[in-house]
């Protein structure tokens, strides 16, 4: 089963933050400073002189009269999280595997629906992230919760062209 997310942020690790619409569920997923750059430039809809190469994905997409259905994080292995786009071309669909951030700069660009396994949840809590110079076991879900939850505007930053 899927579930459907919204970006709700981008902390200054960087991480991006996705939470379903009930705010019952977070997923924090760390990305490296050039695809934060992508994301936060697209959330704060500055314009670049020239296309970024999200953007030229996108171009090329609408050029080919095909459309990102959706894009879904499907999987963590060893800290690392997978996705895939579906794609719409004529007919038919195609799926293609991306970097979630890649992934979610994309659907943000092209206002697609960005979706989670359910599967993904569990792993998830297993996965260690860092507050504060120290480990924190992401499995537990109080402690995870707290800290998502008390992420401050100043945690965020706003990335400039690099």
């Amino acid at each position: 089963m899927l579930v459907e997310m919204k970006v709700r942020g981008l902390a200054l690790d960087p991480v991006i933050i996705l939470r379903d619409d009930e705010d019952k569920r977070s997923l924090p997923i760390w990305v490296g400073i050039f695809e934060a750059n992508a994301i936060a430039l697209e959330l704060e809809k500055i314009a670049t002189a020239r296309p970024m190469t999200h953007d030229l994905i996108k171009n090329i997409i609408e050029t080919l009269e095909a459309q990102v259905v959706k894009i879904v994080v499907t999987d963590l292995k060893e800290n690392t999280f997978f996705a895939v786009l579906h794609l719409k071309l004529g007919g038919a669909e195609y799926t293609v595997d991306s970097r979630p951030s890649d992934a979610i700069a994309l659907a943000l660009r092209v206002a697609a629906p960005i979706f989670v396994d359910e599967d993904v949840f569990p792993k998830a809590g297993k996965m260690e992230v860092a507050k504060e110079g120290e480990a924190m076991k992401a499995d537990d879900p109080e402690q995870l919760r707290e800290w998502l939850q008390n992420i401050k505007p100043e945690d965020f930053e706003k990335y400039n062209k690099a």
